[in-house]
């Protein structure tokens, strides 16, 4: 009786715990954790450029090779203009491919997660549709749509249709069957239901195929100009560029500056997300 007793006792004070942080103030630690986790996100990029800063340097690693992060500061600042023409052209085609290929994704994507007939029909053709490369493509729009930027922004939407099609699909069919039955109970119409429960209730994980698109495009853009660059200019250009000319401190600037406008990219969309789906944010918090 006593040995039940005492493991018992033993057991109610493994279960018991005092208060955390997190429970005492669920604001502040919040806040503590963002912060934190902000400090690291910056801290180990600057510890990862000092580390090749001083291989570089001091010849631990070829300098030509492998020029340290202020050679290729300054080559951008000593080539920056030409460099600012080249973001502002990839940007303009990024943007453009990116945005048809949002609005086509999403509406087909919709469409085919809430309607049985239009899925049967589209799915198979889009699967196999799917798996062409899209680079290859660029080859059709040059006859198709002319020598400017027209095939590379094609090229970007339809890659970018792909990822957000498949992301807003699987997400429109994962609702909960008990929100659509709720609402026809109300006897909602079929505007109304996809206003008031399928928008609501998807909207932040279309948001997860967006990013995931974000990325993918400017790796789109980017191939696109190597392959072929209207007016021989954009970031993609610039890099296959120093390839053939043995620049490698060219080519480490436009490494950088593409992985700066993914950052950057990444970031817009994820402030459209909370600004678009705040909900989502606060049921987060409160789990």
């Amino acid at each position: 009786m006593r040995e039940d007793q005492g493991r018992a006792a033993l057991l109610a004070n493994r279960i018991r715990r005092e208060a955390g942080a997190a429970d005492r103030d669920p604001v502040r630690h919040a806040r503590h954790r963002r912060r934190s986790e902000l400090a690291l996100g910056v801290v180990f990029p600057f510890l990862l450029l000092a580390l090749w800063q001083a291989a570089s340097v001091n010849g631990w690693i070829s300098r030509f090779n492998y020029p340290a992060p202020t050679d290729v500061l300054r080559e951008f600042l000593d080539t920056k203009g030409l460099w600012w023409t080249s973001i502002k052209l990839t940007l303009v085609r990024l943007l453009w491919g990116y945005f048809w290929g949002v609005l086509a994704g999403v509406a087909v994507g919709v469409a085919m997660g809430m309607g049985h007939w239009t899925r049967a029909t589209l799915e198979p053709t889009l699967n196999a549709l799917y798996t062409v490369p899209k680079l290859a493509l660029i080859s059709i729009f040059l006859i198709v749509l002319g020598f400017d930027n027209k095939p590379v922004i094609a090229v970007v939407a339809v890659t970018v249709f792909f990822f957000v099609w498949i992301q807003t699909q699987s997400t429109v069919m994962s609702i909960s069957p008990s929100y659509r039955e709720a609402a026809q109970s109300f006897g909602s119409t079929r505007r109304q239901m996809f206003r008031h429960v399928i928008l609501p209730a998807s909207l932040p994980q279309i948001f997860v195929g967006l990013r995931v698109a974000g990325g993918v495009a400017i790796l789109t853009v980017i191939g696109a100009e190597f392959v072929f660059a209207p007016k021989s200019d954009g970031i993609g250009y610039r890099i296959n560029n120093a390839r053939t000319v043995l620049d490698p401190k060219q080519a480490y600037v436009g490494l950088v500056v593409a992985g700066v406008l993914g950052v950057l990219f990444t970031l817009v969309i994820r402030l459209l997300d909370r600004l678009a789906s705040p909900w989502a944010r606060e049921g987060s918090s409160a789990g």
